[in-house]
């Protein structure tokens, strides 16, 4: 597993296909804040929860100068489903051979019921206009996540 992120690293970069047909990079954003998050598997509960409340906050995230982007290892299609399922309005991008995740520490060894396996933690890592991490959140929590980022980010 790649070692964690922190306050000061250069942001890996990254190009995935997006849900709507497109590809999205990070350099799409350079000269602006992104907040990319993490998250298991699209239209799960969890996930579903999370997804939402980035969503809820969109605008006034947006309004503070940042911009969201959410990255699983789901296949296009999914994600397609998910976007229009649940009227997100951010990119929701595809790394199924979970190169970015790996890359950004977010895919490694997780516990569930005492088994050990490979996944994706669930993370968000915050990107300033200069390519350089801001803030590397690792192991969130789905609910209540995105308040605790805007606390975090003195927003709320």
């Amino acid at each position: 597993m790649t070692e964690r992120l922190v306050t000061g690293d250069v942001a890996p970069a990254f190009s995935l296909p997006n849900a709507t047909g497109g590809t999205t990079s990070l350099a799409d954003f350079a000269g602006r804040n992104v907040i990319v998050f993490f998250y298991p598997a699209a239209m799960t509960p969890g996930c579903t929860k999370q997804a939402c409340d980035f969503r809820d906050s969109l605008a006034f995230l947006q309004a503070a100068g940042y911009a969201v982007v959410g990255i699983s290892p789901d296949p296009v299609a999914k994600l397609e489903k998910f976007l229009a399922r649940d009227e997100l309005s951010y990119p929701l991008l595809s790394d199924e051979d979970h190169a970015v995740a790996l890359a950004y520490a977010a895919w490694g060894e997780k516990k569930n019921y005492g088994k050990v396996y490979e996944g994706l933690i669930r993370s968000t890592i915050v990107i300033d206009g200069a390519g350089k991490v801001a803030v590397a959140q690792y192991n969130v929590r789905a609910t209540g996540h995105v308040a605790k980022l805007r606390r975090d980010l003195k927003l709320a």
